[in-house]
């Protein structure tokens, strides 16, 4: 036997072995590369569709000084990332977030921070879909089918394209992982060669120097709480949006090649690459903007209209189409991590009607049912948000949801720490001595930010007429909804049928437990 060959022996073995370690048998094919995993992470934090949603926001809040959090954000979320590497090695199998906090902890804590990653997803799946209606109309007004004279025409127009736009994730999730992988990266090479493109044109746009980043843009703090720190707290929902979702590299771990190696390097290149490309991007608009206190550049679609005064309709029009393609594939992204993360758990018999989510399709070789489920859930919850005020509820929501799924892994992977019973995998990835520092660095950084959050804000959660407490109090009372009525419905239902389906089971008969897994 070769060399090579004898190797992918040995790299086959290896990972059939880190999934019998969970009880199951391989049921997905492997068949993605390092290339496809590093671009499902950057797809899903998605550069393009990221700054292009919220750019307005962040400027409005805090004006230009806002670029400041995008820094800050990624090196709180790097601190996130490389403990989230040391488990991709050790743990690399499907629904990443689940799987771990299961090994970490208790089958309870398991299935909320799974519960709270998979509804944060979908709604997250929804947001990202309602990105087009910000670009595609600036691009052609064709697509925008309701007339302005219509009653909430943006917002009801935003959902039909957003529907479509969920409808096709759905099939080319559905139709097989690798279609899914190839449209993936060809969206991701597309999105940086442009995130290059416009960096450059940006950069020969250049009207005022680096020093505006130092600019608080005239922005009124005298009434509120911590001053013109308060309103940069704000702002940094725009950077906060955008740099998460660099787990989707380890959560495809069961369909990819070597993916003990490849999903950490995955993780780390995919937040690295958008945090470059993305500062840059804001720096160079925010420097080369024809007039900063323009009122449109703090409107909804901001950087598009940003784009078109710096570049022109011609190749303004160009960067917007590449923009778009970044919101298909980090929706696909998107669409991928949350089928994968329901597959996980209902193998584990762990959601409503688990055997059905878990079928693997023969044909497809995918999670055909769980990829449809979450396409109609979606689907629905975009019936929710013809009121921009709703709509920026919603998208909120889907962060704190994701903060508080990525606590419910740090924190109990330092308590494992401090009792010494965490082992990071002797061949792989490990963070040595620094990994106690940099976990509890990751949970001050996560909790923090998910107060920040989740503060009842009016400019956040209630910014115009009618005003509503309840609105005010969103980002508190959704989450605390969704996580207080899931977790009772698992702790009175689902935890009594809790065990490894049939169809799955590396052994013939797992017994339901709620007891907490221990270390192999």
């Amino acid at each position: 036997m070769s060399s090579p060959e004898k190797a992918h022996k040995q790299a086959s073995a290896a990972d059939a072995e880190d999934i019998d370690e969970f009880g199951y048998k391989p049921s997905l094919v492997r068949s993605l590369g390092s290339f496809h995993t590093f671009a499902a992470g950057i797809s899903y934090i998605s550069i393009l569709t990221g700054t292009f949603q919220l750019f307005y926001f962040g400027l409005g809040s805090a004006g230009p000084a806002y670029w400041w959090s995008w820094p800050l954000v990624f090196v709180g979320q790097l601190m996130v990332a490389l403990c989230f590497c040391e488990l991709a090695a050790r743990y690399p199998v499907a629904g990443s977030i689940y799987n771990w906090s299961k090994r970490l902890s208790n089958h309870g804590v398991s299935w909320l921070a799974g519960w709270t990653m998979l509804t944060a997803s979908i709604v997250s799946l929804a947001a990202v879909a309602l990105a087009l209606q910000a670009t595609l109309p600036e691009i052609w007004s064709g697509f925008q089918f309701i007339p302005e004279d219509v009653t909430n025409a943006e917002a009801l127009n935003g959902v039909i394209l957003a529907t479509a736009l969920i409808v096709f994730t759905t099939l080319i999730n559905a139709f097989g992982t690798k279609l899914m992988a190839q449209i993936n990266s060809t969206g991701v090479f597309l999105e940086l060669i442009a995130a290059v493109v416009l960096i450059i044109l940006l950069a020969v746009n250049i009207v005022r120097g680096p020093q505006i980043v130092f600019d608080t843009g005239g922005i009124d703090a005298s009434g509120r709480p911590l001053g013109y720190a308060g309103a940069f707290l704000v702002a940094m929902f725009a950077s906060l949006y955008v740099m998460y979702g660099f787990d989707t590299a380890s959560s495809l771990a069961e369909e990819s090649h070597d993916p003990r190696r490849n999903a950490p390097k995955a993780i780390l290149r995919a937040l690295f690459f958008s945090f470059v490309l993305g500062g840059l991007i804001l720096l160079f608009a925010i420097m080369s903007a024809p007039d900063l206190s323009d009122p449109a550049l703090s409107s909804l679609g901001g950087l598009q209209t940003l784009i078109l005064q710096v570049l022109g309709g011609g190749v303004g029009v160009v960067i917007l189409i590449a923009v778009v393609i970044a919101v298909v594939v980090c929706d696909l992204a998107v669409h991928a991590a949350a089928i994968r993360l329901a597959f996980a758990m209902s193998r584990d018999n762990n959601l409503p009607a688990g055997s059905k989510l878990c079928t693997i399709s023969p044909r497809f070789g995918t999670p055909v049912v769980s990829s449809v489920t979450i396409g109609v859930i979606a689907i629905v919850l975009l019936f929710v948000t013809f009121s921009p005020q709703i709509y920026t509820v919603v998208t909120s929501i889907a962060i704190i949801m994701i903060y508080t799924a990525y606590l419910l892994v740090t924190v109990p992977m330092l308590i494992q720490r401090v009792r010494g019973t965490w082992q990071p995998r002797p061949d792989g990835f490990s963070l040595g001595r620094w990994g106690l520092p940099v976990n509890v660095l990751a949970i001050i950084w996560g909790g923090f930010m998910t107060v920040n959050l989740a503060w009842p804000r009016n400019e956040v959660y209630n910014a115009s007429e009618p005003f509503h407490w309840y609105l005010q109090w969103g980002g508190v009372l959704l989450p605390g909804v969704i996580l207080g009525a899931g977790f009772a419905y698992y702790w009175t239902v689902q935890r009594h049928k809790t065990g490894v389906v049939a169809e799955h089971a590396r052994v013939e008969s797992v017994q339901p437990t709620d007891k907490p897994v221990q270390e192999a």
